[in-house]
């Protein structure tokens, strides 16, 4: 299962045991809370299976998700290289099951397989584009236009459909995009009944991959 995971796949079989028994397992129950933003941290975390939420939030219980993770994908590997406090919270959206790696354990990995240094720069880089991209969305776009992009950067093709491909709530939708529910909801009315998108259990097919960027 590790070697699933981007970040140990350069390593050879005889390195991924030494890792497997350096990496501590951890189940994890839906809604619960795996990191708090502003925490200390030392550990990295790979998703064996689940998914994740990466959020911040405010005292009012306000928040914008970052990212939604699934299996193959890591998360709190900035404490390892900076040893600075969490920038993010990340809570389970689902039972999921995690490898945790401290910071020595990480270290060893490092001496094992070099390569991985590159992954996880990589991996930083490209989620600061991910964040300059939104930062740009969430200033520059009006809510239907931030709604319209973060559906399609979602989508992916299934069966020669183009499905979102995260089953999200309204609410989740709004703490991506920076709006209220109500706003959402109206939002994927419009679409729907336009004929540009259709939902069944919360499972969006998007029929048209031009979406329009408002009412």
């Amino acid at each position: 299962m590790l070697r699933n995971v981007p970040l140990f796949k350069e390593l050879g079989d005889e390195d991924l045991a030494v890792i497997a028994d350096l990496a501590v397992e951890r189940q994890i129950s839906r809604g619960a809370v795996i990191l708090t933003e502003g925490d200390l941290g030392d550990s990295l975390f790979a998703i064996m299976s689940g998914r994740v939420k990466v959020f911040i939030g405010d005292e009012d219980g306000r928040e914008i998700i970052l990212k939604i993770l699934g299996p193959g994908e890591f998360f709190g590997e900035m404490a390892l290289i900076d040893k600075q406090p969490r920038s993010a919270s990340v809570t389970a959206l689902e039972a999921t099951t995690l490898k945790v790696l401290s910071q020595s354990a990480f270290q060893e990995c490092l001496k094992r397989a070099p390569k991985i240094a590159t992954t996880v720069m990589t991996s930083l880089a490209k989620r600061l584009r991910d964040a300059d991209k939104k930062i740009s969305t969430l200033a520059l776009m009006d809510v239907y236009g931030r709604v319209a992009n973060t559906l399609l950067e979602l989508a992916i093709e299934t069966d020669g459909k183009l499905v979102v491909g995260e089953k999200l709530s309204q609410q989740e939708i709004a703490n991506m995009v920076g709006a209220s529910r109500e706003m959402v909801n109206r939002i994927l009315k419009d679409l729907s009944e336009r004929g540009y998108i259709s939902i069944e259990s919360k499972q969006i097919t998007i029929h048209d991959n031009k979406l329009p960027p408002s009412f």
